[in-house]
């Protein structure tokens, strides 16, 4: 089927969000366009809004509209403790734990192959806020692939020698996974990672 050139620009347009492939765009833009109207005008207000006026915190460097994210305003967190994300999206991740220190937002994990050095991901601002603000522990909650591992060993290295305990989410089993379902990966660092049981 042939579509209009305003509809197939909506399309394409559609396509730039992660995981939306071709079908799904089309399918995407005819729902928007046959049965929601409404919904769709909501969104393009919204998406336009958040283009202009959203950006990034002075102290974390997450999004927000504001100089200040409200984590940041937030005066009943728990100044000693900083956990370093990747992105934004890591944040939500880690605040449904019940973590209720400091974050800091890298935007970003080495990668020498794509450019992305210490200062293209936002390190020496990190490093720069931990020396000014004294954290007594830095939580390194980078993923587990190798330029996540490569990002916090970089850290690490670069803490080192300081007054700050510096730590790394821990690797290993799932909750409530099974042995033989276990990628290798995993069950390496579950097992490099074991602890002895608190019987108490």
């Amino acid at each position: 089927m042939s579509f209009s050139p305003l509809v197939r620009e909506l399309m394409e347009s559609l396509r730039v969000l992660p995981g939306v492939g071709q079908k799904s765009a089309q399918r995407m833009a005819l729902h928007l366009l046959e049965r929601n109207r409404s919904g769709g005008q909501r969104l393009a207000r919204a998406l336009e809004m958040s283009l202009e006026q959203v950006g990034h915190c002075r102290r974390c460097r997450s999004l927000s509209e504001d100089e200040l994210c409200p984590l940041c305003l937030d005066e009943r967190r728990d100044n000693s403790q900083l956990c370093v994300v990747q992105g934004p999206q890591d944040i939500f991740a880690i605040e449904q734990t019940g973590y209720r220190g400091r974050y800091f937002v890298l935007r970003g994990l080495l990668s020498p192959l794509d450019g992305l050095g210490p200062e293209a991901i936002g390190i020496p601002q990190l490093l720069e806020r931990i020396g000014n603000e004294g954290y007594a522990e830095v939580i390194l909650a980078t993923n587990p692939t190798v330029e996540g591992e490569a990002t916090a060993h970089y850290i690490a290295q670069s803490l080192q020698g300081g007054n700050t305990l510096v730590s790394r989410l821990a690797h290993g089993m799932p909750l409530g996974g099974e042995l033989d379902s276990v990628d290798g990966g995993t069950l390496t660092h579950a097992l490099a990672g074991r602890r002895a049981m608190d019987l108490s």
